[in-house]
């Protein structure tokens, strides 16, 4: 499919001229205001270049490119104007950061050329995008998979309260950090046994250790922000009512600390509506949207259908619905663990040597 390209201009002969010219280059949409170029990029977006004339009524192509810019950042912009005074121009570059400035009349082969860099520098752009997303999920879905063969039972907390999360409203790598430690504390924590003072300090390090690693990958910073404060003292009450205008780290870091709890509560066996009691009265004072969101949250895996099934039968997604055994009943993998691409892998090597016990529950997407 070709690229899209949106000219806008308010003399319907000029726009009749680039239609002529300009329709081999891609798909080609015309505008004859700001507000019509703007309601197009809304219904047809998204579109790879954006030029502009300069002199238009109610809105000119500075004030036209920079609302372009902020609801298509990556969309190139160009300004085509007959009265390009050093002003206009000024105005053009800062507020739209416009690729190139062409006066009229334009050549048509400066225009055809012009119009070509533009979906060259659109490529580019979108390309490096595109790499720089691939590299982030990569880096993330590594270190989560790093989690999942050295700590499993961190493993499958992080899953839940993703899932959580996702109910509600950086899950999955809050729980990065237990790979730093000890098995028998961490197995400690997750059983919601008591530590002494030197375990729980050691315990509610890991936040802070999964900042740091977090914090190296570019674009995380935010993630790691909300990760390294997780454990630390609420200050819900000096927030807004409207979550939407709170900051990213602190919605972030409210839905992370309050899924934690609920899953440390259910876990030891509470309901969903004794979980979310005990949060109410409990000093971490949750807002009230907070304790209403998460009474619409079932308690892990429990809308799912349960199913017994054998290693090779087991698939992405699932959930074990029991601790996965060998035939000596050492566990392999505790309860609530969702089932990655990783974790077959380990389990097939595994059943290779000392085996696993089958067959065993998981539960299923209903």
């Amino acid at each position: 499919m070709s690229e899209r390209i949106l000219f806008v201009d308010d003399e319907p002969n000029v726009l009749e001229g680039i239609r002529r010219t300009v329709r081999k280059q891609g798909e080609l949409h015309t505008a004859a205001s700001g507000a019509d170029g703007l309601r197009l990029l809304s219904e047809h977006g998204p579109f790879a270049l954006v030029v502009s004339d300069m002199r238009m009524p109610l809105m000119n192509g500075a004030q036209f490119l920079a609302k372009v810019r902020e609801q298509a950042p990556d969309t190139v912009r160009m300004i085509l104007s007959g009265q390009a005074d050093l002003q206009a121009t000024i105005a053009a570059v800062n507020d739209g950061h416009i690729y190139r400035f062409l006066s009229k009349p334009c050549p048509t082969e400066q225009l055809l050329g012009a119009v070509e860099d533009g979906l060259k520098q659109y490529r580019l752009l979108t390309a490096e995008k595109v790499l720089l997303e691939q590299t982030l999920n990569g880096s993330v879905q590594m270190l989560i998979e790093i989690l999942g063969m050295v700590r499993p039972a961190a493993s499958a907390r992080a899953a839940r309260l993703q899932r959580y999360v996702t109910d509600l409203g950086a899950a999955l790598v809050s729980q990065i950090g237990c790979v730093a430690l000890p098995k028998e504390i961490l197995s400690m924590a997750e059983a919601d046994q008591k530590l002494s003072d030197e375990e729980r300090r050691l315990y509610e390090s890991h936040p802070e250790v999964a900042g740091k690693l977090l914090a190296a990958i570019p674009r995380l910073e935010d993630v790691a922000a909300i990760v390294t404060a997780q454990f630390g003292e609420p200050h819900w009450g000096s927030q807004p009512e409207d979550v939407r205008q709170w900051d990213i780290r602190s919605a972030g870091r409210l839905l992370l600390r309050a899924a934690f709890e609920f899953d440390r509560l259910t876990m030891r066996g509470l309901s969903r509506d004794a979980a979310v009691e005990s949060l109410r009265v409990s000093k971490l004072a949750f807002p009230q949207f907070v304790l209403k969101a998460l009474l619409t949250l079932s308690r892990t895996g429990q809308d799912r259908i349960v199913r017994q099934i054998r290693l090779q039968d087991l698939e992405v997604g699932m959930i074990l619905d029991e601790d996965l055994v060998s035939p000596k009943g050492i566990r392999l993998v505790p309860v609530g663990q969702e089932v990655t691409r990783a974790l077959i892998v380990r389990l097939t090597s595994i059943a290779g040597g000392v085996g696993v016990a089958e067959p065993f529950r998981v539960r299923v997407s209903s």
